[in-house]
Order: C-alpha cells, then sequence, then structure tokens
C-alpha cells in the first residue's frame, strides 16, 4: 500500500472512530440528563428511595442503564469496527481534500489540544505550510521545488478557529494569495494549524515555523506580511512578540500585521458558553450540558478575552467563573497592523450591528478599542465592511483591494 493509501486510510478511520465515540459520550450524557430527571420525578410523587414502591424505581433505573448501556457500547463497538475496517479506496487522503480538511478543521477546533495530548491520529501535525492540500517540507530543495517562482516578500496567511486554509477560497474565487502573485510579485505562504491548541502554543509553533521557513527560502527574504483571519490574527501578533523578545531573525522583516475580524478583545459567544456551563452545572438534571460545554479546546476558551501567552491559563482552572485579566500584548514596533471589521448590518451604528457585529466578532473588539482596553491600531490603519458576515472577510473584492494597498 502506497504512503498516500495509508494516510487516507488512517484519516478515514479515525475520523469514523471519533464520531462513534462522540455517539457514546452523547448517550452517557443523556442518560445522566434521564437519571437525573427520574430521580426528581419519583421524588416528588412518593416513589423515591425509602418509599413503600421503591421498588418501581428500582425497575425503572435497571430498564433505562440496561437500554443506555447498549446503545452505547453499540456505538463504541462500531466506532472499533470502522477503525479496522472503513475506508474510500481510489480517494486522496482526507487532510489533501477542501471537504476532508474542513472535518479535520472543525474537530480539530472543538477538541484539539486533547486530541493532540492524546496522540490522535487527527492531530499529527500542529502547524504546516500546505500547496494543494499538501504539506511541503521546510527543507532548501523542497522549497525550491514547490516554490519555483520564489520572490523576496513571503505573505503568509493564517486561517481561523475550525478552518483550513481551503477557507480562503471561499466561493470558489482565486485566494487574496492568488492574485497578490500577479498584483504585488509577492509569495503566497498558506499555513494549516490545529486551531484548538492554546493560541499561545500555536504562536510558539508559529514562530518557530517562520525562523525554519526564512532559513531555507530559495532567495534572501526581504519582507514578510501576516494575513490572519480571526484566531490567525492572533496568533501572528503572538508570534511576532515571541519573536521580538527573543531577538529571532526573521521578526524584523516583519513589515505589515493585517488583521481580518480577529477578536482581539475577546468573542461575546465564548463568555457566553463560559458563564452558560456555569449556571448549567448548578442542577443534576442540566450539568451534563455543562460537562459537553466544558470539553471545549483550548484555542476556544482563549477567545474568552483574546488571551495571546501562556500566563493567561497555565496553572489556572478553566472553569472558574471569573477569569483573570488577560495579559496585553503590545504590536510588533517596525511594522504597519491593520485591522478589517465588519457587521451584518450596513452601519456599524446600527443597534443590531452593535450587538450582533459580523455574527461572531463586535466592532470594537476586531478594531482592538473599547471603553478599557486598547491594542494599539491607529484608526486611519483600518477598515469596515458592512452588510457581511464573519467568513466573507476571507474572500472580499473591497477587502482585497485595501490589502492590495496597505502591502504596497
Amino acid at each position: 500500500m502506497s504512503e498516500l493509501a495509508t494516510q487516507r486510510r488512517t484519516e478515514v478511520r479515525a475520523l469514523a472512530r471519533t464520531a462513534f465515540d462522540e455517539i457514546a459520550g452523547a448517550v452517557g450524557g443523556i442518560s445522566s440528563i434521564h437519571r437525573s430527571v427520574s430521580d426528581r420525578i419519583f421524588a416528588t410523587v412518593g416513589l423515591g428511595v425509602g418509599s413503600a414502591h421503591t421498588p418501581v424505581k428500582a425497575i425503572h433505573d435497571a430498564i433505562t442503564d440496561v437500554v443506555y448501556t447498549a446503545v452505547a457500547e453499540s456505538a463504541s463497538l462500531a466506532g472499533k469496527v470502522a477503525e479496522q475496517t472503513v475506508d474510500l479506496p481510489n480517494s486522496a487522503p482526507l487532510s489533501h481534500t477542501s471537504r476532508g480538511a474542513g472535518l479535520i478543521a472543525a474537530v480539530q477546533g472543538l477538541v484539539g489540544d486533547t486530541l493532540e495530548a492524546e496522540g490522535h491520529e487527527l492531530a499529527t501535525s500542529a502547524m504546516s505550510v500546505r500547496v494543494a492540500g499538501v504539506e511541503v517540507s521546510l527543507d532548501k530543495d523542497s522549497l525550491a521545488t514547490t516554490f519555483p517562482a520564489a520572490t523576496p516578500h513571503l505573505v503568509v496567511f493564517l486561517h481561523g478557529l475550525v478552518e483550513s486554509e481551503y477557507a480562503w477560497k471561499l466561493g470558489g474565487r482565486p485566494t487574496y494569495g492568488d492574485r497578490l502573485v500577479d498584483d504585488l510579485d509577492a509569495t503566497p505562504i498558506y499555513i494549516r494549524y490545529n486551531s484548538g491548541r492554546r493560541i499561545s502554543d500555536n504562536a510558539r509553533s508559529l514562530a518557530e515555523l517562520m525562523d525554519e521557513l526564512v532559513g531555507e527560502w530559495p532567495v534572501p527574504v526581504e519582507r514578510i506580511s501576516f494575513v490572519g483571519h480571526s484566531m490567525g490574527g492572533l496568533i501572528a501578533r503572538g508570534a511576532c512578540c515571541l519573536g521580538s523578545d527573543e531577538w529571532t531573525q526573521w521578526v524584523h522583516l516583519v513589515r505589515h500585521t493585517v488583521c481580518l475580524g480577529s477578536p482581539h478583545l475577546g468573542a461575546p459567544l465564548e463568555r457566553l458558553v463560559h458563564y452558560g456551563s456555569a449556571a448549567l452545572n448548578v442542577l443534576p438534571e442540566t450539568r451534563p450540558f455543562s460537562r459537553l460545554l466544558r470539553r471545549r479546546s483550548g484555542g476556544i476558551r482563549d477567545l474568552f478575552a483574546g488571551s495571546l501567552v501562556d500566563q493567561d491559563w497555565r496553572d489556572r482552572d478553566p472553569d472558574a467563573l471569573r477569569i483573570a485579566a488577560c495579559q496585553e500584548v503590545p504590536l510588533l514596533f517596525g511594522a504597519q497592523h491593520y485591522f478589517v471589521s465588519a457587521t451584518i448590518t450596513r452601519s456599524p451604528r446600527h443597534p443590531l450591528g452593535r450587538i450582533i457585529g459580523d455574527g461572531l466578532v463586535l466592532v470594537p473588539s476586531a478594531s482592538g478599542s473599547n471603553k478599557s482596553r486598547r491594542i494599539g491600531f491607529e484608526v486611519e490603519n483600518g477598515m469596515h465592511i458592512g452588510s457581511a458576515n464573519h467568513f466573507s472577510l476571507l474572500n472580499n473584492e473591497s477587502v482585497y483591494e485595501k490589502l492590495l494597498t496597505w502591502l504596497r
């Protein structure tokens, strides 16, 4: 069996096993909810423990336990069978295709840090340069072969949470990077990473990758520009901070960072989930829902306040109701920093636009400025897109025109 066929089979089976494992876990959660609700009902009508009708409850519990256990074990068994038998012959590895990479990216975004800790097959590559879905080795020969028209200007594209580099092809249109090849004589570098990892961990991986990439690039690198969508912009900022602290060579070549809908001050959805999971944990009937929400990845948790450094989360209770203040990370000195915000309404001042923003990120967070925090973006270095959603920023004509102007 070829190496690609082995990779395809491994990824397909790992994804199938993960799906059945999640089903088994969901059944366990449903069982817990059923038991909690039934206990309360039996106690209310006087059929609880110690009553004359205790056997009724005992029989009910025994039957439901058998049913739920059987369903969960069947799902678990199906996962084990799938792990040994499922395959998609005559097809490319999932991670090389747009849909396959999207499925893997979604799983990684939700529980990617757990997958990495377990050594799961779906988290084997933490961060890599990709071309047509295939990982590129960062040695001089491989880079020269993959990028025969390499230029001194690298434009590094970083996707967001639960995305892959294929996300830049939104709507099937040419990507920003593809267009910059002709319009700016720049070389686009598409990065793929496990977005469920902590942002600070991914920032460290990016700093290491850039050090290796610049050192092995076929021609001397003169300029580096980062373009990050959502979480990708935060990772770029974190990597620049690390590179600056460590006096690495590549960071002195960074001329631009462009953040498209990046939650520099946090995302309201993560705050809602954080406080909601705490509220759901109060009652036994809703506690399984709380456990489900608390399984979310460290990468998602970092979006509570836009955390970029280890100190924001290390040795701290992730489920504490009150989260410690986020450490502020300055923008890289010597580079130009740009941001793009969006609202689903035409005007950012519209009440709905103020509340929902682009659907995931509010305008103050995308621009890095509110009443209590200010990241440091210059107002004139920003752009707002109306009647757009969070994912519109991945491939938008107005954004591209502004991006081209900024990078020039």
